[in-house]
């Protein structure tokens, strides 16, 4: 999807989510939220490869620090800019000389990164720096030990230490090992609300799903469809089936299928979600129509703003979105609040569901790993930060929030800033948290639950095949 100026960040609508390498963002962006699937099965001769050595990218002639050229490999959107003014940076400055070594930025076009890097990670010219979404995207990396655990690099370096967010951090990760550096914006799930339709109406935004439930019933019988679902983007569904999993069983139920154990499907958190999710359905929360309308056409969106619909679960790029199709929507009534917690659930209503960012890893065959991580480190910096804001983005780094006044809205950029500093846990989205085999046919059976071809207890069974 997108960020809040209206681009992509490499995050939702493509970034990562079903298929085999990004689809295009709401705005034709290539880099939205929802990528293709993101776990790129190795060539057949990586693992030959691997063995026999990769010999690094070698120096270039670019101007800089000298000493060896390392090549970074980065989604080519918009963003790409601040990434290629960060190795501008780098490779003037005295960490560069320091290291020996200089960045060469290699933009890849979004539609084709997934395929190009999966193709050169099995190849003599795999890049030694490279942008992911952290998680399932780069597990095969790490089980084919192409991808270097900076867990104690970070832990041993007090600037880092502190850097960052910790919820973002450990997202990116992998069996509690970091393996990314944060390297831009975070883009959080929202539940947005229509605020003129609610004090037309004297509701307030709800903070339990009892509250909940009686808003859907005072908007239904207003003739108000209470919640705006694009249906026929499958992604847009899992949003509530990431967050009542986490607000009935909590973020460990969800961890433990990341972690690559199917049994998790069996919680009773899983199957409770999706019975919410068929009482919603069945209430009409989302009118008859839903799986009709898209989110990539501009369709649900559409129906939010104009006020057939009260309320959108979406990710933080609603707004940009908002913003670019019905500005005076935007500005003046679109609202936003945590998604309410469920009685007796485990979940805690600050944890957050979404992408946490995006990541810079390292090759374990970079020529010069100290350079590399030298460069990483840039993104630790409030020369950094300060580029990410002023381009719309909202950093991960702790930092931040007094540099979010120059955000092109801060009161939403501070509200996301909040959201996530505080979370006790963010959860990746699910078809980014795991591989391919897993998320495309996750995503088949969430969309047979949302259109009734399955029931909950079918749904679960479905699941727990996935291995």
């Amino acid at each position: 999807m997108e960020s809040i100026n209206g681009r992509s960040n490499g995050g939702r609508p493509t970034g990562g989510g079903p298929g085999e390498g990004p689809s295009e963002g709401p705005s034709g962006s290539p880099g939205g939220r929802r990528a293709f699937s993101r776990r790129w099965v190795l060539g057949a001769g990586a693992t030959t490869l691997l063995t026999t050595g990769l010999t690094a990218c070698g120096s270039d002639g670019d101007s800089g620090g000298g000493g060896d050229t390392l090549t970074a490999f980065v989604y080519g959107d918009d963003a790409a800019k601040i990434q290629q003014t960060a190795v501008d940076r780098f490779n003037r400055s005295g960490a560069a000389k320091s290291a020996k070594g200089r960045v060469k930025l290699e933009r890849i076009p979004g539609a084709e990164y997934p395929a190009k890097l999966r193709t050169a990670m099995g190849s003599p010219s795999a890049p030694d720096i490279f942008f992911n979404w952290g998680g399932g995207s780069i597990r095969d990396y790490q089980e084919a030990k192409q991808v270097v655990d900076l867990t104690d690099t970070i832990g041993n370096d007090p600037a880092l230490k502190s850097a960052f967010l910790p919820a973002v951090l450990a997202a990116g990760g992998l069996g509690g090992r970091n393996y990314g550096i944060p390297m831009r914006g975070m883009q959080p799930v929202i539940l947005f609300y229509n605020k003129s339709v609610f004090a037309e109406h004297k509701l307030r935004p709800p903070t339990t799903w009892d509250q909940l439930q009686d808003v859907n019933a005072k908007l239904k019988k207003a003739g108000i469809t209470p919640f705006a679902l694009g249906g026929a983007d499958t992604w847009t569904e899992l949003m509530w089936l990431e967050y009542l999993v986490d607000r009935i069983g909590g973020p460990e139920v969800f961890a433990k299928i990341q972690e690559g154990d199917a049994s998790g499907w069996g919680d009773p958190a899983v199957l409770k979600a999706a019975e919410t999710v068929k009482e919603l359905i069945d209430d009409g929360a989302f009118g008859s129509k839903f799986s009709s309308v898209a989110y990539t056409n501009g369709g649900a969106p559409a129906v939010f703003a104009k006020g057939k619909a009260a309320m959108h679960l979406m990710g933080s790029w609603e707004y940009s979105t908002q913003l670019g199709k019905f500005p005076s929507f935007a500005k003046n009534n679109l609202g936003w609040c945590a998604f309410p917690t469920v009685e007796g659930g485990a979940g805690d209503i600050r944890n957050v569901v979404g992408n946490p960012t995006n990541y810079w890893s390292v090759n374990t065959r970079a020529g010069n790993k100290d350079a590399a991580i030298a460069f990483l480190k840039d993104c630790a910096s409030r020369t950094y930060a300060r580029a990410l804001v002023a381009n719309g983005d909202i950093p991960a780094t702790s930092n931040a929030a007094e540099l979010l006044d120059s955000s092109p809205n801060p009161e939403f950029a501070k509200f996301q800033y909040g959201m996530v500093e505080k979370a006790p846990a963010f959860t990746l989205s699910w078809d980014q948290a795991v591989g391919s085999d897993v998320a495309t046919p996750m995503l088949t059976e969430i969309n047979k639950l949302f259109v009734g071809k399955s029931s909950p207890s079918e749904f679960v069974s479905a699941l727990k095949e996935l291995k």
